[in-house]
C-alpha cells in the first residue's frame, strides 16, 4: 500500500516534470544541441526538474515546520499555566516563562536543577509519590503541594503530569491556587468560628436561664412569703432585703445583656467630653467603700495627677462603667486582704489599674475571660454570682476609646507570700491622655435661701412617670416628706404642670416617657425655672444617661437631708449598673 502511494507520487512528480520540460522545449527548441542520444538528454532534463521541484517542496516543508515550532515555542513559553519537563529523577530539562516567574529565578539557573528542592518539606512526600506515579501509570496524574520560591514566599500549586513521547521525561503543568487555598482556609475558619459561636451562645443561653431564674425565684418566692400576716418583723425585713438584692442582681444582668447586644449590633456610640478622672476614681471609691469595709478589706485608691490636671477627653460613662465593673469584680472575688485601684501616667496614656489579693486567674484563662459568653473557671461561676458579661463589655468599651485592657498576676503578692493559692490579680487598661486643664467641678454644693426654705417645710412633689407601678413606689418613698403630690405621664404635661404650679419644690423625672422624654422636658423647665429640684429616675439607664442627665440640668444638690439621701440612692442605683 505504501509502495503504491509512493509510485503514484513519483508518477505525478514525473508528469509535472514532463509538462515543465515540454514548455521549456517549446520555448527553446532551436537551441537544443545535436546529439546521437536525445532520449538520454530528455531523461536527464526531466530528472533535474524533478529534483528542483522536490527541493522546493522540502524548502516549503522546512518553513512550515519552523513556523509551527515557533508557534509551539511561543504558546509553550507564554502560556498562562506553568509548564515543566522533568526527568525521572525530577531534574528540570525544559520550562516556560511562567515557571521561571513562579520559582523566582532565571531559567539558566533552573535548567538541570532538581525541582524537588522547591517543594516544601511538609508536602515533599506527596510530590515524590506524584512523580513516581506519572512514570508508573503512563496516565495523567494530579497533585497539590506547596512551593518555597526564590523570594522565600510560599505558594500552593495544583499540578497535572503525564509521560511525554520520550518515556524518560514527563510534562508537568501547574497553576497557583494560593488564593483558592486561602479562601478554603477562611471558610474553614469561618465555619469553626460559627460552630464555636453557636456552642458558646447555647452555653450562654443556658447560663442566662440560670442567672435570670435565680434572682427571679428570690423575688417571687420571698414576695409570696411576705403575704403571711403572722410574719415576724425581723423576718419581714430580712425577706425585703433578699428581694432588693435579687432585684438589683436581675437588673444588672438585663443591663449587661442589652449593652452586649448594642455592642454586637454596632449601636453603641462614643460621646467624648472633658472628664476629670480624679472625680471618677473618688466617686467609685465612695460608692464601693461600704461594701469593701463589710468584707473587712483594705480599700484604697491612687490618683497620679492633681485635680486641675486630671481632665482628659474621653467618654465619661464608659470609663465609669469599666472601672465600676472591674472594682466590683475585685470585691466579689477577694475574701481577705486588700484592693487598690487608680491610675498612673504612661507617656501619652493614662494606665488605670485594679489590684486585688483574690484567687488569681490561671494563665490559660487570661484571654478567655474577655471573650463574649465566656467565664473563667466554671467552679468560680457557680460559687459567685454573675453572667460573665462584664469583662467582654469592658474590653469593647476600652477599645472604642482607643485603649487596651489586660490582666496579670499580682507578682508582688506572690513574692511576698511565696507559693500560695491566692495569687491575686491586677487588671490594667489604658486610655489616651488628651489632657486639658479645668478648674471647676461638675458636682458642686450650693447654699441659698431656697435651700433653707426647703429644709424647713413639707414638699410639693411632681412625679413625671408613665408607669403606674413606679409612680406608686415613688409616692411611698417620699410620702413622709410630701404635703402634696402631682402626677403626669409625659414630658409635655410636666412642663405645663410646672408652669401652672411655680411652687413645686421637687420633680421626680422619668427619662423615658412618651411624647417628650425627660431630657427634653428638663431643658424646657430650666428655661423658666432654675430653682426647682429635679431628680432623674428611670428603668432605662444605659451608657450616656448619667452624663446626659447632668447636661440636661437634673443634678442639683440643694436638697433637704431626708430627700438628699434618697435622691442619691436613686441616682446611684440608676447609674451604677
Amino acid at each position: 500500500m505504501i509502495q503504491l502511494k509512493t509510485e503514484n507520487k513519483t508518477d505525478k512528480l514525473r508528469q509535472k516534470a514532463e509538462i515543465a520540460l515540454n514548455k521549456k522545449v517549446n520555448r527553446s527548441e532551436k537551441y537544443l544541441p545535436e546529439t546521437d542520444n536525445p532520449r538520454l538528454i530528455h531523461e536527464l532534463e526531466v530528472h533535474q526538474i524533478e529534483l528542483e521541484m522536490q527541493n522546493e517542496e522540502l524548502k516549503l516543508a522546512k518553513e512550515k515546520a519552523e513556523s509551527a515550532e515557533k508557534k509551539y515555542t511561543e504558546l509553550y513559553d507564554f502560556a498562562p499555566s506553568v509548564y515543566l519537563t522533568l526527568t525521572k529523577s525530577g531534574e528540570i530539562s525544559q520550562m516556560n516563562y511562567n515557571a521561571e516567574q513562579l520559582l523566582g529565578k532565571e531559567r539558566s539557573q533552573l535548567i538541570d536543577s532538581n525541582f524537588g528542592f522547591f517543594v516544601s518539606v511538609e508536602t515533599r512526600t506527596v510530590y515524590n509519590r506524584f512523580l513516581q506515579k506519572i512514570f508508573e501509570s503512563n496516565e495523567k496524574e494530579t497533585c497539590e503541594f506547596e512551593l518555597v520560591t526564590g523570594d522565600d514566599s510560599m505558594k500552593y500549586v495544583f499540578a497535572n503530569g503525564i509521560v511525554s513521547n520520550n518515556s524518560d521525561e514527563c510534562m508537568v503543568s501547574m497553576i497557583d491556587i494560593i488564593k483558592r487555598k486561602q479562601a478554603e482556609n477562611e471558610l474553614i475558619k469561618a465555619r469553626e468560628k460559627a460552630e464555636e459561636s453557636e456552642r458558646l451562645k447555647s452555653a450562654f443561653l443556658a447560663n442566662m436561664s440560670h442567672e435570670i431564674r435565680t434572682p427571679m425565684n428570690g423575688i417571687l418566692g420571698f414576695a409570696e412569703l411576705l403575704k403571711d400576716h403572722n410574719l415576724q418583723s425581723e423576718d419581714q425585713q430580712k425577706f425585703i432585703e433578699i428581694i432588693e438584692k435579687s432585684g438589683t442582681r436581675l437588673l444588672n444582668i438585663i443591663n449587661n445583656i442589652i449593652s452586649l447586644s448594642k455592642i454586637e449590633s454596632y449601636q453603641i456610640e462614643v460621646s467624648v467630653t472633658d472628664t476629670n478622672v480624679n472625680e471618677q476614681v473618688e466617686f467609685i471609691y465612695q460608692f464601693f467603700k461600704h461594701e469593701a469595709e463589710q468584707k473587712k478589706l483594705l480599700f484604697t485608691f491612687k490618683n497620679a495627677l492633681s485635680y486641675n490636671n486630671a481632665f482628659i477627653i474621653t467618654d465619661m460613662e464608659k470609663l465609669y462603667a469599666v472601672l465600676t465593673n472591674i472594682v466590683k469584680n475585685a470585691i466579689k472575688f477577694t475574701q481577705t486582704g486588700s484592693i487598690e485601684f487608680g491610675y498612673n501616667v504612661k507617656g501619652e496614656f493614662l494606665e488605670f489599674f485594679v489590684k486585688d489579693s483574690g484567687p488569681g486567674i490561671p494563665n490559660e484563662q487570661k484571654q478567655m475571660i474577655f471573650e463574649r459568653f465566656r467565664q473563667g473557671s466554671e467552679s468560680l461561676s457557680r460559687n459567685y454570682d454573675g453572667a460573665g458579661l462584664g469583662l467582654s463589655i469592658s474590653k469593647a468599651y476600652v477599645e472604642m476609646l482607643g485603649g487596651k485592657i489586660w490582666v496579670t498576676n499580682n507578682t508582688d503578692l506572690i513574692s511576698e507570700n511565696g507559693n500560695r493559692s491566692d495569687t491575686g490579680t491586677i487588671f490594667y487598661f489604658t486610655l489616651p491622655a488628651n489632657s486639658s486643664v479645668k478648674s471647676e467641678k461638675l458636682f458642686h454644693n450650693t447654699t441659698n435661701d431656697n435651700d433653707i426654705n426647703v429644709q424647713n417645710r413639707k414638699l410639693k412633689i411632681l412625679i413625671a412617670d408613665d408607669d403606674q407601678t413606679s409612680e406608686l413606689l415613688l409616692r411611698m418613698i417620699f410620702e413622709k416628706d410630701a404635703k402634696e403630690f402631682l402626677y403626669v405621664s409625659n414630658g409635655i404635661e410636666a412642663i405645663e404642670t410646672c408652669k401652672n404650679n411655680p411652687d413645686i419644690d421637687l420633680i421626680l423625672m422619668d427619662i423615658n416617657m412618651p411624647k417628650m422624654n425627660g431630657y427634653q422636658a428638663t431643658r424646657k423647665i430650666r428655661e423658666f425655672n432654675n430653682d426647682v429640684i429635679i431628680i432623674a429616675q428611670t428603668a432605662f439607664a444605659f451608657d450616656g444617661d448619667r452624663e446626659n442627665s447632668i447636661l440636661a440640668g437634673y443634678i442639683k444638690t440643694n436638697l433637704p437631708d431626708s430627700i438628699k439621701k434618697i435622691g442619691e440612692q436613686l441616682f446611684l442605683k440608676t447609674f451604677a449598673g
